[in-house]
């Protein structure tokens, strides 16, 4: 009787773990407006600064929800091209010397996969396949946090999502990333919300590997349901 007990106390725990995880995730996505609401949403462009190596350059991102992404970044009058649509991806780097475009790698097509939607990859993460669960707290910049992992379930991928346990607004994740042809563990912290259409989007991240910040993203200009050329997309 006692390890009947014992069983059925294990089981509810294992399970509230898991319910904890989804109301997190739930309560995060609220607050940034809801998940439906960005289902809803059509096209999304994104105009603002990233800033390397002490160069501040202009960015756009255009996004048709569901299906492709691409974001264009320029510098000393070239172009750095990104670019995602239906499973194929392709870039073009004019500054580094390659003016023709190329087949992404198989790592960057993931990458710009999981961004070729209005939503982030924790918020839809269920439509998409992939799995939570918690993995403790932790306190981030003087913020305590929920830690909960994501794993993808087409690539087994992990991130690491880290959010207040205050406000369930998301402080930072971990992931492993593709950065010029090495693969590093990627810190990304999320600041400045802004209101756009009652939804909110973090209009600041900034990037770290190893401790040390090597980009920041500021968005100036967010635009919802915007007309968007899809033919932008398609390799040249």
């Amino acid at each position: 009787m006692k390890k009947l007990l014992l069983m059925i106390a294990t089981l509810g725990y294992l399970s509230a773990q898991a319910q904890t995880a989804e109301e997190i995730v739930g309560k995060y996505s609220q607050a940034l407006g809801g998940l439906q609401a960005f289902n809803n949403v059509k096209t999304l462009k994104m105009s603002g600064s990233i800033t390397v190596q002490g160069m501040e350059l202009p960015i756009t991102v255009q996004v048709i929800n569901g299906k492709a992404v691409r974001s264009d970044v320029e510098v000393m009058g070239t172009a750095v091209i990104s670019s995602y649509k239906d499973g194929k991806g392709w870039k073009q780097n004019q500054f580094a010397g390659a003016p023709d475009p190329t087949d992404v790698t198989e790592g960057e097509l993931a990458d710009l996969k999981a961004q070729a939607n209005a939503s982030s990859i924790l918020m839809d993460y269920k439509a998409r396949g992939h799995k939570i669960e918690m993995a403790g707290k932790e306190t981030v910049d003087g913020v305590e946090t929920f830690k909960i992992k994501l794993t993808q379930g087409d690539t087994q991928k992990p991130t690491t999502f880290y959010i207040s346990t205050k406000d369930y607004a998301l402080i930072k994740s971990v992931a492993n990333m593709e950065l010029m042809g090495q693969s590093m563990d990627v810190e990304t912290f999320y600041s400045d919300l802004k209101d756009v259409n009652g939804l909110k989007f973090f209009t600041t991240r900034t990037q770290k590997a190893d401790g040390e910040e090597f980009q920041s993203v500021k968005f100036d200009k967010i635009e919802v349901n915007v007309p968007i050329d899809e033919k932008i997309f398609d390799k040249p």
